[in-house]
């Protein structure tokens, strides 16, 4: 047993007994495998909410069906996209699932690659815009004073300007622009209205009493926005990404269909384009412009389903309520 002796103003020392080893000073504590232990639980908690939850699984089916179409394109669709190698507007046939177009290019082939350049518009500019977002609103909230000011003043701006005929007048001094330029303007233009619902939680939570512990022990700024702030508000960043790449789907194929962007690229969005063109429906086309349109669909409600399952998890009160029926006794 370890005996305990009190020394002179040092309060108490355990002593360890002859049968009992020494703690080693010099062994490195296991902080990195204790960490990895708690993430992997921590998403395996998260993976068991969500797979219980109806929207969240059927989000993730959708999403996982169009990450497949543009992980795989080649292995599903054996046509080029572009070739127009094929006889003109041909109908569904065995060859050609979904017919061809007036340029003699096979519809099905563009479906399936075009899911690529669409999932990478909705994903990057998502990510990018929530990224922005968190900097601008968070930092804006807790730094205070000119940052403060300075921030929402540009974020304000941003967010009274119409965003449409910014638009308009963007892509007449930047025609045939690709993915790129395509993308900083969906950031650019989408990253206010999330750093205003992130600048009004941090405002909450910058009273709070760790985060004056952490200015006690002499913590920089930018330790307590990214390590004692940014993780309490991860349920609403992840909605906020939802939320922005919903938008970022629509309004990227909405740019693309007026002819934003470069038109001979393969995406859904330049699809609508060529078929609105052309007259696809007026011509019986009918699948050159649905099938494309479908697309956008699911991915939108892949995310949107995911948002309001994210919605559910972090807010107890949004949650449906299941009823249980009671078996009465004959």
């Amino acid at each position: 047993m370890a005996s305990t002796e009190l020394s002179a103003g040092l309060g108490p020392t355990i002593t360890p007994s002859a049968g009992q080893p020494h703690a080693q000073s010099g062994a490195p504590p296991s902080r990195a495998r204790e960490a990895a232990t708690k993430t992997g639980q921590a998403f395996l908690r998260l993976f068991r909410t969500l797979r219980s939850n109806r929207k969240a699984s059927a989000g993730f089916i959708l999403l996982a069906f169009v990450c497949v179409l543009a992980a795989v394109p080649g292995l599903i669709a054996h046509d080029p996209p572009r070739a127009e190698i094929y006889g003109r507007s041909l109908g569904p046939s065995a060859s050609h699932l979904f017919g061809t177009t007036v340029y003699g290019q096979d519809i099905f082939a563009q479906f399936i690659w075009g899911a690529r350049e669409t999932l990478i518009i909705a994903v990057v500019s998502g990510l990018l815009s929530t990224a922005l977002s968190v900097v601008m609103g968070v930092a804006a909230a807790y730094l205070g004073g000119v940052w403060d000011g300075g921030l929402n003043l540009v974020t304000d701006t941003l967010l009274v300007i119409p965003s449409f005929p910014l638009l308009l007048i963007i892509a007449a001094y930047l025609p045939n622009s690709g993915v790129v330029v395509l993308i900083a303007i969906l950031v650019i233009t989408g990253y206010s209205y999330g750093a205003r619902q992130l600048r009004a939680q941090a405002l909450s939570l910058r009273g709070r009493d760790y985060l004056e512990a952490a200015r006690v022990r002499g913590e920089r700024s930018v330790y307590i926005i990214a390590v004692e702030i940014i993780p309490t508000m991860t349920p609403l960043i992840v909605a906020t990404f939802l939320g922005t790449a919903v938008y970022n789907v629509l309004f990227a194929a909405g740019l693309q269909f007026i002819g934003f962007g470069n038109p001979a690229s393969v995406s859904w969005g330049t699809m609508l384009y060529w078929a609105q063109n052309n007259e696809a429906l007026s011509i019986g086309q009918y699948l050159w412009a649905l099938m494309p349109g479908l697309g956008i669909a699911i991915l939108g409600a892949s995310f949107a389903l995911l948002n309001y399952a994210f919605d559910e998890i972090g807010n107890p009160a949004l949650r449906p309520v299941r009823r249980h029926r009671v078996k009465r006794p004959r």
